[in-house]
This record gives structure tokens, sequence and C-alpha cells, in this order.
């Protein structure tokens, strides 16, 4: 947009040309945009990002001794509107003349501050120089709008005038002490560890051979118990194939009686079953035959007594025809007369039935008497 401009995150807009705020010489704008009115009003712009610069400075110790310096200083424009204003005053024109200015203001205060230190102090307390420094040079770095960040001392040396090194000799001297002493007792415990890996190697072989013997004692006993319980166990083995052989004897025996039973006995069985039942059969047969006969030698002799009683009672008839009887009843008498002459023929008969006869000669003895009686 015409006339709207704009800083960069690490930059500071300067606009000259209208009354700012305050007794401001002019507007600082920073994080956001502005209108500046063209021909009427002016922008500049100043870093606020991160500068560096370097002192080497040769100073002179409390002791008169020459030290040569190096340090580096890390600043920057201050953030606020105040610091922005100076340092826009003093170094908006030529922003480079920031680092000399500061290498300068730094240098003199690193001349000041070594000069009252003892070179034991310089070395001895590097970072307590570098805050005294800081400390000094704040508030002269604060007026022309500048921050330190850091000041880091990068080396001191005494231009090889050898102070330095002899200071440092006693130390260096009880620092090799210290490093021999050490090195002694590293050798000292290097030669007890490694006489203690030998104890323990001696101790490890020695418990490896009583090992190796114990074991070699259990294989050779092992071995003879093995040795030793071979024929037993090829006993062992014997009788239980026996045992095994002797099971099968019995189960084979068991099969082959059940084969006798299922070919012989349950066949003979079967077969005198068979005669038995035949038999019975045969026995029942002649008693029926037996009964049949019976039955009709019975039936022929009620038949020829039954033929013959016409004749029993002929004859009784015949017997009474000669005798001398009276009938006191007339008709009624007679009729009593023949009444009785066939009841006594029945009865007869029916002791004749009763008795016991032999069939084989039932039917001769039943022929009927022929021969006539007086």
């Amino acid at each position: 947009m015409l006339g709207y401009r704009v800083p960069a995150p690490d930059e500071a807009m300067l606009i000259s040309g209208a009354k700012a705020k305050g007794d401001a010489p002019f507007r600082v704008v920073t994080g956001h945009g502005a209108f500046v009115l063209p021909f009427f009003r002016k922008a500049r712009f100043l870093t606020l990002a991160m500068c560096e610069s370097e002192v080497a400075e040769k100073c002179v110790t409390q002791q008169g001794i020459t030290l040569n310096v190096r340090a580096v200083i890390a600043f920057k424009v201050g953030n606020d509107t105040e610091s922005i204003i100076s340092a826009a005053q003093r170094f908006l024109s030529e922003q480079d003349q920031m680092s000399v200015l500061t290498g300068r203001i730094f240098a003199g205060h690193l001349r000041s501050i070594i000069g009252s230190m003892t070179v034991e102090q310089i070395i001895r307390e590097r970072q307590k120089l570098a805050t005294e420094v800081l400390d000094g040079s704040k508030e002269e770095m604060a007026r022309i709008g500048l921050t330190v960040d850091a000041l880091q001392i990068q080396s001191i040396d005494d231009d090889g005038l050898g102070y330095i090194n002899a200071m440092s000799a006693p130390h260096n001297a009880a620092i090799q002490q210290m490093a021999q002493i050490a090195q002694a007792q590293a050798n000292q415990k290097a030669a007890e560890a490694e006489q203690e890996s030998q104890r323990q190697q001696a101790e490890f072989a020695r418990q490896t051979a009583v090992v190796k013997a114990q074991y070699k004692a259990e294989v050779d006993k092992a071995q003879a118990e093995a040795a030793q319980a071979g024929p037993l166990a090829e006993a062992e083995a014997q009788r239980e194939v026996l045992a095994m052989r002797t099971e099968l004897a019995q189960r084979a025996a068991e099969l082959r009686q059940q084969e006798l039973v299922a070919e012989v006995v349950k066949p003979a069985e079967a077969e005198a079953e068979r005669v038995r039942i035949l038999a019975v059969a045969d026995a029942e047969k002649m008693k029926i035959l037996a009964e049949a006969a019976a039955s009709h030698n019975r039936v022929a002799l009620d038949k020829a007594l039954i033929d013959q009683l016409p004749d029993i009672v002929e004859r009784a008839a015949a017997g009474l025809a000669g005798a001398n009887l009276t009938v006191l009843n007339g008709a009624d008498g007679l009729s009593q007369v023949a009444s009785g002459l066939v009841s006594q023929g029945k009865a007869i008969f029916d002791a004749l039935r009763g008795e016991t006869f032999d069939y084989d000669t039932a039917e001769t003895s039943l022929v009927p008497n022929t021969e006539s009686h007086p």
C-alpha cells in the first residue's frame, strides 16, 4: 500500500518530520507497520540484531607484567524506546561503528581491571575478570543505547615471557607427581589385579581339576553300574520275554480251547441233544402208539363185550327158564325180572371193563365161549 511501511522483526522504524510523543525527536515503530506520508515524513531503519566485537589488547598487571588478552563481546541495541533513540542518534548513519566503539569501550575497561589484578588472579579467576569488565562498562554502554549479552575472554598469554609457564611449573610438578603416584598406584593395582587374576585362574584350574576328577569318578561309577546292570538288565529282559511268551502260550491255549469247544464240544453237544430229542421223540411216539394200541384194544374189547352181552343175558334168561320162579306181580313182575337180567348183564360188562387186561392176550381171552351150558 502506498505510504505504508513495515519494519523487519529485528529492526526499528524511525519516522521523522512530525511531532512525536513526549520529548522524542522522532517516532519509533517496532513489530508493526505505519503510514509514512510521502515528502512530509521520512522513515529510516535501525538494526536490533545481535552484533559482535572483538578485542585484542596488551594489558599490564599489578605486577607490571604485560599480558596479551583477547576477548569477544556480544551486544545489541536495547529494545526500549529510549535505547533505540540513543543508538539511532549515534549510529543510524554508520551502524558499523557500533562494533568499533564497543570494542574500544571494552578495551579501556579491560586494561583498567587487569591493571588492578595479579597474573595469578587473572589466570585463576578469569570469570571474575569478565564480570568486573561487564559491570564497569554496563553504564557507559547504556548511555549509547547498547546492552551487552555476553563477554568471553578467549586467551591470555605473557608474550613469551615465561611467567605464566613458571607460575604453572609447581602446579605442573605437583600434577606430574600426582600423575606418577597415580600411575604407580595404577601399576600396583594392575599388578595386584594380575596376581588376583592368576590366583583366580589357578583356583579355577584346581576346581576344574577337582570337578573333572569327580566327573570322571561319577562316569566310571556309572559305567561300572551300567556294566553290572547289563547282565541284570538282560536277565530281566529275558524274564520279561519268558513271561510274555508264557502269557502268549496261555492265550494261545485259551484260544485253542475255545476253538475246540467251537469245533468239537459244541457239535458233540448239539449231536447229543439231537439224539436225546430224537429219543424223546421216539419214546413219545411209542407211548402214543401204545396208547393208541391200548385204546384200539379197549375199543375192540368193549365191542366184544357188547357183542357178547346179549348172549350173556340170553344165557341168564335161559337159566331162569328152567328154574322154578314164582312171579308175583304179573306182567310188572316179569318186566322186573327182565330188567334185572339186563342189569346183571351190564354189571358183568362193567366188571369186565374195570379189570386190567394184558392187551396182547385180551383179544383171545375175550373170545366168547360158544359152549352151551344146561
